[in-house]
């Protein structure tokens, strides 16, 4: 009857036991799951967070490289004119032609680069008038100056202080009267509400291929245009730079060339990222050896400065006494020199009476 009362009971308790052991089992693969999604994730947090500082770094490098390497493409300043008046007869009020001062310097900082070829032109504005149609062929003449006052290629040859000096001729373009007639009665409309004028735009050519010294960087242009008569209504100088070769590219294909001076810079650093990171997995074996071997030496070194002197000179004494057949004198199985000591010294004794 026992045995029969106690068959239920095993009944009853063996489906909770597999119940128990199956949401053991589940938890244990579901604490073994987010383990693993947790490592999965902050594996690929950091993987994520390597690439993008290493892309950050080689971004930063290309643009450092970039602006430290390129000059500035194009340069433009107004032109203002003006006459002397320190005339030595007071009955001429112009003493000299329309001479400008154009500074070459922004921020205190250089505008023309260091073995950069340049292109200089001045732009006029002039109005289309019958005095400068009758004046024909004028003279603009530029002159560089360097920081002392002097001209930046005064110690260059004839032929390079062109480069720093030059002259050049301009000229309204020619009209005849037929064709200002027609075009000031097509554009009348225009000209009377202001929203046109009769003018022309002049572009002179002042340099085709300017190199600045480096040892006397030029300052300061001085503009002289060598007619008393010329009107002008406005002026510009306009210095354009003339890349060749790697700044070609640059200036030219910007996007291109930023996008392989950073990838190139991300292999690079991605290399050298992992060249060390397995110089240091290789490196992690070697090190608690060492370091074992070193604190040992440490501390023999340690106890041996630790003894006094004579116990320094009788531990030097027995190391160079005991040969590699010697036994360890702390061995069990050896005997004690000590006790041959003892031994010795009785033995002495007994001679000594004996012959007394």
């Amino acid at each position: 009857m026992a045995q029969e009362s106690d068959l239920p009971s095993e009944d009853l308790g063996e489906p909770s036991v597999i119940i128990g052991q199956a949401l053991v089992k589940v938890q244990d693969a579901a604490a073994t799951l987010f383990l693993r999604v947790r490592l999965r994730l902050a594996q690929s947090f950091t993987v994520f967070s390597i690439i993008l500082l290493l892309l950050w770094i080689a971004a930063f490098l290309y643009g450092s490289f970039y602006f430290s390497y390129m000059p500035r493409a194009a340069f433009q300043t107004p032109v203002y004119y003006y006459y002397r008046t320190d005339c030595e007869s007071p009955s001429s009020f112009l003493c000299s032609y329309p001479v400008a001062n154009v500074s070459l310097m922004r921020d205190k900082k250089h505008v023309l680069t260091f073995g950069q070829v340049y292109r200089l032109s001045l732009q006029l504005e002039m109005p289309d008038s019958q005095t400068n149609q009758d004046l024909g062929m004028f003279m603009i003449k530029t002159t560089c100056y360097s920081q002392h006052g002097q001209i930046a290629a005064s110690a260059r040859s004839a032929r390079q202080l062109l480069k720093a000096s030059s002259s050049r001729f301009g000229m309204l373009r020619y009209r005849s009267d037929l064709l200002k007639t027609l075009g000031t009665l097509l554009f009348l409309p225009f000209f009377l509400t202001g929203a046109a004028e009769q003018k022309q735009v002049l572009e002179v050519e002042l340099f085709s291929e300017y190199i600045d010294d480096p040892y006397a960087p030029s300052v300061t242009a001085f503009i002289e245009i060598l007619s008393s008569k010329v009107q002008i209504y406005a002026s510009e100088l306009y210095i354009h730079a003339h890349f060749t070769g790697l700044r070609y590219l640059l200036f030219q294909f910007p996007i291109i060339s930023a996008f392989v001076g950073v990838s190139t810079n991300f292999i690079f650093l991605s290399f050298l990222f992992i060249l060390s990171y397995t110089r240091q997995l290789l490196g992690v074996g070697e090190k608690p050896d060492k370091l074992t071997r070193d604190r040992l030496q440490a501390e023999m070194e340690n106890t041996t400065n630790d003894l006094p002197q004579d116990n320094k000179d009788v531990a030097a004494g027995t190391a160079e006494l005991m040969g590699p057949e010697q036994t360890d004198p702390t061995d069990p199985d050896g005997e004690d020199p000590s006790s041959h000591t003892g031994n010795n010294t009785e033995m002495q004794n007994g001679d000594t009476l004996v012959q007394g």
